[in-house]
């Protein structure tokens, strides 16, 4: 049996490795560390005033995550994105999003209506307002992954919304990367209301169209940004080599 001494060291090295962890992954899909970038165990123990141990355990799970690359004799680096790799993810993320939505449709109640209307709301007030330089992106970067979370929550597949976490980890960066919100040629807020129309109308063949093209189009505006992806053939956007 452990010591209270022991007990209480395990728990602070969970605490810092999970800090560390919340910390560098956050770094990392807000494109403060940008593709390729060297991740150097030393700075990054500095920098956020964590153990080596903790450094390497948060890296360890940032690898099996896709966000971080290890290499022999090299080292870490930050994942590189590619063209086709968007398209990839994308589709991938079409498939399980609208199925997570499928299931929260057909399973949702008066209470995850509530939650839905609440957090489409607060997005669509701070979406009207993000052009404005006082406007906080970061918070509308907040609510719109909450808005994207509340609207397949009551789906009762815990793998599916699982896999739906991990997709959007990945689409994040890519979106992150791409450029101020502002330049983007879209009414986002429009799509967002008829999504939330749709669901909350229990509407699952219109919710899920409406969310497919939603994810396409971000995904077409990423395609024609001037985000540094690796070297790939350009492919032509998304819809048509989707096929959709």
């Amino acid at each position: 049996m452990k010591s209270p001494d022991e007990t209480d060291g395990v728990s602070v090295h969970k605490s810092m490795t999970s800090r560390t962890y919340d910390r560098l992954r956050h770094a990392i899909i807000t494109a403060r560390y940008r593709p390729g970038e060297r991740l150097r165990i030393d700075a990054l123990k500095e920098e956020f005033d964590a153990s080596l141990g903790a450094v390497r355990e948060a890296l360890a799970r940032l690898t099996s995550e896709g966000l971080v690359t290890a290499e022999p004799q090299r080292g870490f680096s930050v994942s590189l994105i590619s063209r086709q790799d968007l398209i990839d993810l994308t589709q991938a993320r079409i498939v399980i999003e609208t199925t997570c939505v499928e299931s929260s449709i057909a399973n949702g109640n008066l209470a995850w209506e509530g939650r839905v209307l609440s957090v489409a709301h607060q997005l669509s007030r701070l979406t009207l307002s993000i052009g404005k330089v006082s406007a906080d992106t970061e918070t509308w970067h907040r609510y719109h992954e909450r808005y994207h979370d509340e609207i397949a929550s009551a789906c009762t597949n815990s793998w599916w919304l699982r896999l739906r976490k991990q997709l959007f980890v990945q689409s994040e960066r890519y979106r992150r990367l791409s450029g101020p919100f502002a330049e983007y040629d879209r009414d986002i807020d429009a799509e967002h209301r008829a999504i939330s129309a749709a669901v909350l109308a229990r509407d699952g063949p219109r919710a899920k169209t409406l969310l497919a093209d939603h994810l396409r189009v971000t995904t077409d505006i990423l395609l024609a940004s001037k985000m540094p992806f690796s070297s790939d053939p350009a492919p032509a956007q998304l819809a048509r080599s989707a096929g959709g």
